[in-house]
């Protein structure tokens, strides 16, 4: 019921009966404290208490202010904390201006509930905090309870250590009409107007502004905390602890057994920039910033600004349109100052930005820019653009001589769709910042609108771009989506690194751009309109970086793109792949190709690299320059349907082309493409380059081992002893023809051979001379038997009888 309350509260933008009554009361004493309240019309002075040392404790029955009216704390200038509590029950509906004296801080406790309207104002000098919680909590053991209010209660002198959330707490919200930020210009990380903004809910300079309840929902609502802390939270169940201790309070939600819902719409806002920035912190369930709502911290000066925080239980939302004026919602740190932007921290189970919502950490100072840290335990899915503009997005640039902020992405499954884009970006002459993608699971950049989905690292600037390192099991480019480390001045692209340990997949064409679907460490040449509004050379001489992918099984289809490649003058850089499997399919390529300057080089190391129907390996080089290297190491290349391997140049010497396989199927090596699968590293107007192939194994299409068509007379290649007898022979023809499987190579047939061991046989008897009366002919052998003993017996069809063998140097062996 409390859910659904919440829900009418904000679909409506009206008040609900009981919320009218509650508006009706006014500020009312429960008589267990000393308070005293003095009307005036709508004007309500509050003095006495209960007073502990610095401590000063007020307890009220009902305690709303109508529009326009107010509530005047008359303390002593030297108290430093203000407890006051409601206890009656009824939803504070607070419409006007709460003011103290000094620079007490103010504490407001009504676990009814808290509803600050579009009037609401404070005038104080030290912190608030409004809470639904039961009680307050301090360090001796008391606690300052509204639901258990006593007469005369026990009271401390200590600073409060933490706020006890009940079981069903009460929403706060806050109304007003919302921002006004105004985007000054059109181009890439704008800074932003201030000054048209309401003033809301506002502390001074350096103090807090704390909202802690059960739902906590700002509907058009304006928080303000100059470099102070903003802190809204949404638990139940436990004990919110509290460290006062710091000028920025500390909320810790370790004990909060369960979280609510957090709200922002209708161009809602929370801002502690300053002089230093301050920082914001978002504790709860579901957080959303919606309608064009922002969180904001810009920083000037030299100190350090402070974070945007937002740890979310389930999820974390951010988008929905705002105006035209400031039509994204957005979590955005600016940095103007010497010190280091602020940090942007967000951890969620699950988290969506949509219709354009953005992370951005923008640099226009000397200090370091804002990091962005994503840790989203399941899905981080950016999609699409807002409909009146601005892409969704995790953005950080430079507009200065400081670095730009780091990017880093922990998650399982990372979907970046319909033209969303993750950017870091070096604008002047400070260094590009590195952006890091760890998913477990998949990454998938796909998905086409008015532009294509993008990760990119790139510099605009004399400036280098910093790297981009992306880690997964699955990586999915679709589309004309691309992963690209890139230059388009003459500072150097960054680097590119890839490891999916499983696949990568890049495949299609744009429907809208036509650019294909790219992974690639680039130097690109951007349309003339585009140069000329960010003021950018018609001439792009930086050099590319480099692309190292490693993974499992690497497939580029329909027209894709993996490589290197440079459209200025510089050099095309270097592409490495590992991979299990390589397939390039229907105009699948890699590339190191350039305009003007040298070629890049290819380094391929792989089981097995198949193309097919017009798919290429090219390091060709334009104008002067020569043509880059390609390097294959795989022991099967294929190559089929007009598919090539191509290192030329123009005016440049063509590249060399080293292969070393075991088995090349389809392609040649020619001087010039043809239409069928060439290897060439020619110059159209330059020296040739070399195409050397290591081809360790057999080529099945060279057909059957040919025999000699003279055959060699084996009865002159046997030895025959001490005599030539005449008449002997032996012949060893062989089995010839091809191997028995087709891995195996044509070898030569080895004859039999005994192993067995012989030496017993080997005992030298008496040598007699023996005279034969008569000379025995020898018959030849005409057949083969194995003995009883296991030995070989050579048989002829008749033994001679009237011949004996002559006299021999042979010694008569005895067994």
């Amino acid at each position: 019921m409390r859910v659904l309350t919440f829900l009418l509260l904000f679909t409506s933008g009206f008040l609900t009966p009981g919320m009218m009554r509650s508006a009706m009361a006014q500020v009312i004493s429960d008589r267990t404290t000393n308070t005293i309240v003095n009307q005036s019309g709508n004007n309500f002075t509050i003095t006495n208490g209960s007073r502990v040392g610095n401590n000063l404790f007020h307890s009220f029955s009902q305690f709303s202010l109508p529009t326009n009216g107010s509530a005047f704390f008359n303390n002593a200038s030297d108290i430093q904390n203000i407890f006051s509590r409601v206890s009656g029950g009824n939803i504070s509906n607070i419409d006007g201006l709460i003011k103290a004296n000094g620079n007490a801080n103010l504490f407001l406790l009504n676990p009814a509930g808290i509803i600050f309207g579009a009037n609401a104002k404070l005038d104080i000098g030290g912190s608030f905090l409004g809470t639904t919680a039961n009680s307050i909590k301090f360090a001796d053991g008391i606690e300052f309870s509204a639901i258990n209010p006593q007469v005369n209660p026990l009271l401390s002198i200590n600073v409060p250590i933490g706020l006890q959330m009940g079981q069903n707490p009460g929403d706060i919200t806050v109304q007003n009409t919302g921002h006004r930020l105004i985007n000054i210009g059109n181009a890439i990380g704008s800074p932003l107007d201030r000054s048209n903004n309401p003033v809301g809910l506002s502390v001074t300079s350096g103090n807090n502004l704390a909202l802690i309840g059960g739902e906590v929902a700002l509907d058009g609502g304006v928080l303000n905390a100059p470099s102070g802390h903003i802190e809204l939270g949404s638990a139940s169940n436990g004990t919110v602890n509290l460290n006062t201790s710091s000028p920025h309070w500390n909320f810790d939600y370790g004990n909060i057994k369960q979280f609510g819902n957090i709200h922002l719409s209708h161009q809602s806002l929370a801002d502690a920039s300053g002089t230093p920035a301050g920082s914001i912190h978002f504790q709860g369930r579901n957080i959303s910033l919606q309608d064009g709502s922002a969180a904001l911290l810009v920083n000037q000066g030299s100190n350090n600004s402070g974070d945007i925080s937002v740890n979310a239980s389930e999820s974390f939302q951010l988008g929905g349109v705002g105006t035209d004026r400031f039509p994204q919602s957005r979590l955005r740190a600016d940095n103007f100052g010497d010190g280091a932007g602020g940090n942007i921290l967000v951890s969620a189970s699950q988290a969506f930005l949509y219709d354009g919502g953005t992370v951005d950490g923008f640099n226009f100072g000397k200090g370091s820019g804002s990091n962005i840290s994503m840790e989203i335990g399941d899905l981080l899915q950016i999609v699409g653009l807002s409909p009146i503009g601005g892409t969704s997005s995790l953005i950080t640039n430079t507009a200065n001589s400081g670095k730009s902020g780091d990017i880093r992405v922990v998650t399982k499954k990372l979907q970046i769709l319909d033209g969303a884009e993750i950017d870091n970006v070096s604008l002047a002459n400070g260094m590009g910042g590195n952006t890091t993608i760890n998913a477990a699971d998949f990454i998938e950049v796909m998905g086409q609108n008015l532009h294509d989905s993008l990760i990119v690292v790139t510099t605009f600037s004399q400036a280098n771009a910093g790297q981009l390192t992306i880690n997964t099991a699955k990586l999915r480019v679709q589309d004309g989506g691309g992963i690209v480390a890139s230059t388009v001045n003459s500072g150097n692209g960054g680097d590119l690194l890839i490891n999916a340990s499983d696949t990568v997949e890049v495949s299609g064409v744009s429907n809208i751009s036509r650019l294909p679907s790219r992974i690639g460490a680039r130097a690109e040449l951007l349309a003339p309109p585009i140069r000329r509004v960010l003021g950018l050379p018609d001439v792009i001489t930086g050099n590319t970086g480099k692309l190292i992918l490693n993974t499992s099984h690497l497939q580029i289809t329909d027209g894709a793109i993996v490589g290197v490649d440079h459209q200025g003058i510089g050099d095309a850089g270097k592409l490495e792949i590992n991979a299990g499997s390589i397939r390039l399919h229907n105009g699948g390529s890699l590339t190191a190709a350039t305009f003007q300057g040298e070629g890049g080089n290819i380094f391929v190391q792989a089981n097995d690299l198949i193309m097919r129907r017009g798919s290429s390996i090219v390091t060709n080089a334009g104008g002067i320059g020569n043509g880059g290297n390609i390097t294959i190491n795989s022991p099967i290349i294929v190559g089929w349907e007009n598919s090539d391997i191509i290192a030329n140049a123009i005016a440049g010497k063509g590249g060399n082309i080293n292969i070393t396989t075991e088995g090349i199927f389809g392609l040649e090596s020619r001087l010039q493409l043809t239409s069928e699968n060439d290897i060439t590293a020619s110059s159209q107007f330059g020296v040739n380059g070399t195409v050397d192939i290591n081809n360790f194994g057999v080529d099945p299409s060279s057909g059957l081992v040919e025999l000699p068509v003279n055959l060699v007379d084996s009865s002159k290649q046997i030895a025959t002893g001490c005599f030539n007898n005449t008449g002997s022979s032996f012949v060893a023809t062989g089995r010839g023809g091809v191997p028995q499987n087709p891995l195996q190579q044509v070898t030569s047939d080895r004859p039999w051979s005994d192993i067995r061991d012989i030496s017993a046989f080997q005992k030298t008897g008496n040598v007699t001379a023996q005279t034969p009366t008569l000379p025995e002919v020898l018959i030849q052998a005409t057949s083969w038997h194995r003995n009883a003993q296991g030995k070989i017996e050579l048989v002829a069809a008749q033994s001679p009888t009237n011949m004996r063998s002559p006299l021999t140097c042979t010694a008569t062996v005895s067994n």
